[in-house]
């Protein structure tokens, strides 16, 4: 498929990613262990096989389109949050567990990493695993480590948790702990399918996502600045 211009093709890149989620997203509402965001992202691969559409060039033209709206969606999480009740929620544990989660979602797959005698630029990107996109961006560019490579691992990863999530949480009732869980492990990706669970869910996954950003963005420089020392 080509188009006649930037905009024309801009226009339908932005039409067909959307379709794909909106049908990705009544699908995940009549069977609910499909995950909401794989299913959007083998739409969009089987919309532009049927369309004979190269994915380089589609790329090319949604990705600027869907990078500047990554920043405000990752502002308008606070929306739910302004939501949340917070009356009667144990604040300094679910402080602490974020705490926990942030050193451990970087130090674990850096260490891991390090054991696989992966380079050292790689070793850094690991740091960004369990952050959302933009945070990992900027948190990859502060301390010297390869973008492409930590936006590659934020997705991965982010991709995996919310496809493991449904299956993981077989027995798990607290939608709290689900949405909690699913924040901080998944980021992005995990908080949209909180959201397919409850409006409980989504907004804890919401709480843990954001704290957790910010949490990671302040001590992770620091701490490779101080090791690189």
């Amino acid at each position: 498929m080509t188009f006649d211009s930037v905009l024309t093709a801009t226009l339908a890149a932005i039409l067909l990613t959307l379709v794909a989620h909106v049908i990705a997203r009544i699908l995940a509402r009549k069977l609910s262990w499909l995950p909401m965001v794989i299913t959007a992202l083998a739409l969009v691969l089987l919309f532009l096989f049927v369309l004979q559409w190269d994915y380089n060039h589609y790329y090319s033209v949604a990705k600027p389109v869907f990078d500047h709206l990554l920043g405000y969606v990752t502002v308008l999480l606070a929306v739910p949050l302004a939501a949340m009740n917070f009356k009667g929620l144990p604040v300094k544990k679910l402080t602490l567990i974020v705490m926990i989660a942030s050193v451990v979602g970087a130090l674990l797959p850096m260490s891991l990493a390090y054991l696989l005698s992966l380079s050292h630029e790689t070793i850094l990107a690991f740091a960004t695993r369990s952050v959302t996109t933009p945070i990992g961006l900027s948190v990859a560019d502060l301390i010297k480590a390869p973008l492409a490579m930590a936006n590659l691992i934020i997705i991965v990863s982010g991709i995996v948790g919310g496809t493991l999530a449904r299956f993981l949480f077989r027995r798990v009732d607290d939608d709290r702990a689900k949405g909690l869980a699913l924040g901080l492990a998944a980021h992005a990706f995990g908080t949209v399918e909180a959201w397919q669970i409850s409006h409980t869910a989504g907004r804890y996954a919401a709480f843990g996502l954001a704290v957790n950003g910010l949490v990671t963005a302040i001590w992770v420089p620091i701490f490779i600045s101080a090791v690189a020392l």
